[in-house]
């Protein structure tokens, strides 16, 4: 977890939305998946942080919202956070590096944040236990603590 933070600053410094789209409307295959999934990545580890300090403050996470949009993201969210995660450490194992800068630095930050949504994560875990005393269930259940 460290490791991937300790660059943030530099992956920050290095982001530049014009190579980005460059990269997503251009013929490099390798680039244009590079800059895709470190975009999504970026999406979901903002809905991931929105979530986690609503869970922080609330003791739930995000509402339903209109057809089940804003749980369906938060969802989709954490398991993109958990691939992206996933995806870095094997990387790593194989390489001794963790995954490429990718086009305009979007999939270095996109892997500083996932990293640091993880730690969060772990924070509002055993802060949800102490506080709440319950770990709610990711999905709305009759007569569950959260929305039902």
């Amino acid at each position: 977890v460290v490791a991937g933070l300790k660059d943030l600053d530099k992956d920050l410094a290095k982001v530049n939305p014009s190579q980005m789209k460059d990269a997503i409307s251009g013929d490099d295959r390798e680039a244009r998946q590079q800059a895709i999934i470190g975009v999504a990545g970026c999406v979901a580890a903002g809905v991931m942080c929105w979530s986690l300090l609503t869970l922080k403050n609330t003791g739930c996470g995000l509402p339903p919202g209109p057809g089940g949009a804003y749980g369906a993201a938060e969802g989709v969210s954490y398991l993109y956070i958990i691939g992206l995660i996933a995806y870095s450490a094997v990387k790593k194992v194989k390489t001794g590096s963790g995954l490429p800068e990718g086009p305009g630095g979007v999939l270095g930050l996109a892997e500083g944040l996932a990293y640091l949504c993880l730690l969060g994560g772990l924070y509002v875990l055993g802060a949800q236990i102490s506080e709440y005393g319950f770990i709610p269930n990711a999905v709305p259940v009759e007569g569950g603590q959260c929305f039902s």
